[in-house]
């Protein structure tokens, strides 16, 4: 029987031994099936043989996540230094056009709202809009809420939009995510919804190194083909779709490039405000990070559009819009 390029990539990247099968959920949180067969596919991610995503395994526990989501994380005082936080507030912002013209009227549920860019984006644009955002300052920002996705009413006659961007990969049960969604919405109410693409050149090219793996943040990695699959069983009809939309991709590709310099440090920390990197960084190295990073931007800025020509491109954007007719069978909360 011919080998395919999944199974090749597959055996690249397989660790030595097979994974504790304890370590993780006993079933798919995307499609439900036993992760009893699960193939690793690199130093901590398994791939689920029935829907295609992979899972970060071990599965963090709580400990793990809370320092992974420590302060350090997203200090008061911004995440990056220079320009970073301005940029990451007009490309966040950017998304509100967008939903203005593709939702119905009606409110705007923003999942992982963060410092509120998108709501104030919408609210400028006229839109009635509320964010949800763990440990949200609720009184500085009534536009807020510091609930989770399950525990939101839903607003009278529906909400108009909800917006995942970049959030289902960090949700331990995403495929629940999804099926809120459909609860918030109304009828031809829409999700949009962007993601790292675990099936991308770039995954495949860096390996345990690709930026967007982000673990132990990042809990589930999902393909085009699975995320879709499981939006039109749940009732969704994927109207829109695409990769360079969903931002990160230049990035990603640049991050992934420098690091193959030697010398150079971790372009993301290189960019980040000193009490937000996750290890010191001489200004010497970081000097000479940027150095490498501004000769090799053009290069990850063509392979990055070249990919996402091609389909492959390191971020999934989807549209799509809530029908009645939702085709698969609850698998548990």
């Amino acid at each position: 029987m011919p080998t395919s390029s999944q199974q090749v990539a597959d055996a690249v990247a397989r660790p030595a031994s097979a994974p504790d099968r304890s370590a993780g959920p006993a079933a798919c949180p995307w499609c439900g099936a036993s992760t009893v067969d699960a193939v690793p596919t690199g130093t901590r991610r398994v791939r689920c043989t029935s829907c295609g995503v992979q899972l970060t395994w071990p599965w963090p526990d709580a400990a793990e996540l809370d320092h992974a989501y420590a302060d350090w994380y997203r200090p008061e005082g911004g995440r990056f230094s220079g320009p970073g936080d301005a940029i990451l507030r007009i490309t966040r912002g950017s998304t509100a056009w967008t939903v203005d013209r593709i939702a119905p009227d009606g409110v705007v549920i923003d999942v992982g709202a963060g410092d509120g860019h998108l709501l104030d984006a919408l609210h400028r644009r006229g839109r009635d809009a509320i964010g949800l955002e763990r440990d949200a300052d609720t009184t500085a920002r009534p536009d807020l809420r510091d609930d989770a996705l399950d525990e939101l009413e839903r607003p009278d006659g529906g909400a108009a939009a909800v917006v995942l961007w970049h959030v289902i990969e960090h949700l331990p049960e995403p495929r629940i995510a999804i099926r809120e969604a459909v609860r918030l919405l109304k009828p031809g109410g829409v999700l949009v919804l962007a993601c790292p693409n675990a099936d991308s050149r770039q995954a495949r090219s860096f390996g345990d190194r690709w930026l967007a793996w982000d673990q132990p943040r990042h809990l589930v990695h999902f393909t085009p083909a699975a995320l879709e699959e499981g939006l039109r069983a749940e009732g969704f009809a994927v109207r829109t779709r695409g990769h360079l939309r969903a931002g990160q991709s230049v990035f990603c590709a640049l991050h992934g490039l420098v690091g193959r310099v030697p010398g150079a440090g971790d372009l993301y920390d290189a960019i980040r405000q000193p009490d937000a990197r996750q290890a010191p960084l001489s200004g010497a190295r970081r000097a000479w990070t940027a150095a490498v990073a501004a000769a090799v931007l053009p290069v990850a800025a063509l392979a990055a559009a070249g990919e996402a020509l091609e389909g492959r491109g390191a971020s999934i954007y989807l549209e799509a819009v809530r029908t009645d007719t939702p085709t698969s069978e609850p698998h548990g909360r």
